[in-house]
């Protein structure tokens, strides 16, 4: 019965990962299910909050809106990404508690954590060292709300819980080869190559770093789980727990797009953190979050999905 008396206002509902969090939402037939675009809540703008809250009086916020890009666009863009992210959520995390919001679900990222951080990531190693250089400001601003909501429980008993999701990707994900993450980017350029009929495939770094991902719709499920069973100060990290190389990572993709060309790496450019892959049982204890979508259905299911949306 949680989900029928909550009036749920979730932000960045039209991105990438909250388009599922919504598709998820709808499923559980909240009181009243929120998710404005900019121009009806601009979250940099503490007015356009507070009149917001005001005017609609939600009892549950997930946040799940942020700037975000992959070793590119962070390298660009790090005073942005800094600011707009730790400005949204200052004030939508002050706002709610003004306004009397009883549950705050804030979405962190894997970029907090320190850049030498032990195998598999626990949350207790978040403090542990500097950010990894090309995301640091991104993943600090993020940060910056885990410190805000604590002290809130602290001083105000304010209910804001942080989850720590890993790389994300699947099926309308950002294809932007400007601004994308490393999935999404391998896709577009091995399918790519394929249709032109090129013989080689060059891709950053030189393949050697290891990420961790979660498919998109279990990532979903998971904050929807949170937000309904899940109500402490300490961040919980969200993943698959299984780690792969970018070079096996590459491999994979170019079968599933039928390239079959050669792949050089371009050392010049970064490789970003050395090694990703988290400590997922906090999730599974607190809540019974555990991934469901392998590594090949997912990528599959999102290869496809692309070859079929791209136009």
């Amino acid at each position: 019965m949680f989900w029928k008396t909550q009036r749920v206002l979730l932000t960045g509902g039209g991105g990438f990962l909250g388009s599922f969090i919504h598709q998820r939402l709808a499923l559980e037939q909240p009181a009243e299910l929120l998710a404005p675009r900019a121009l009806e809540l601009d979250l940099r703008d503490v007015a356009s909050v507070r009149d917001y809250l005001r005017a609609h009086q939600p009892t549950l916020v997930i946040h799940a809106a942020a700037v975000v890009g992959g070793i590119g666009a962070n390298r660009l863009h790090p005073g942005l990404f800094f600011y707009e992210n730790a400005v949204m959520g200052i004030h939508l995390i002050e706002e709610s508690r003004l306004a009397g919001v009883e549950k705050f679900v804030c979405l962190g990222t894997v970029c907090a954590y320190p850049k030498f951080t032990p195998v598999p990531f626990r949350e207790d190693d978040l403090w542990n060292g500097y950010p990894e250089e090309t995301n640091a400001p991104y993943g600090i601003a993020k940060k910056m709300l885990l410190i805000q909501q604590q002290a809130y429980r602290q001083e105000y008993g304010f209910r804001g819980i942080f989850l720590l999701p890993v790389n994300l990707y699947g099926p309308r994900d950002n294809f932007d080869l400007e601004s994308s993450h490393v999935i999404p980017a391998m896709i577009r350029k091995f399918v790519e190559a394929k249709e032109r009929g090129a013989r080689e495939v060059v891709l950053w770094g030189d393949g050697t770093p290891t990420r961790e991902f979660l498919y998109v719709e279990d990532a979903a499920g998971g904050i929807v789980a949170a937000a309904e069973c899940y109500d402490k100060a300490d961040p919980v990290n969200l993943g698959s727990g299984e780690e792969i190389s970018v070079k096996d990572l590459a491999l994979r993709i170019a079968r599933l797009a039928g390239f079959d060309g050669d792949i050089r790496w371009d050392t010049t450019k970064p490789n970003g953190q050395p090694r990703r892959m988290l400590d997922v049982s906090r999730a599974e204890r607190e809540f019974g979050f555990r991934a469901k979508t392998t590594f090949d259905q997912g990528l599959d299911h999102t290869v496809a999905w692309y070859v079929r949306n791209r136009s």
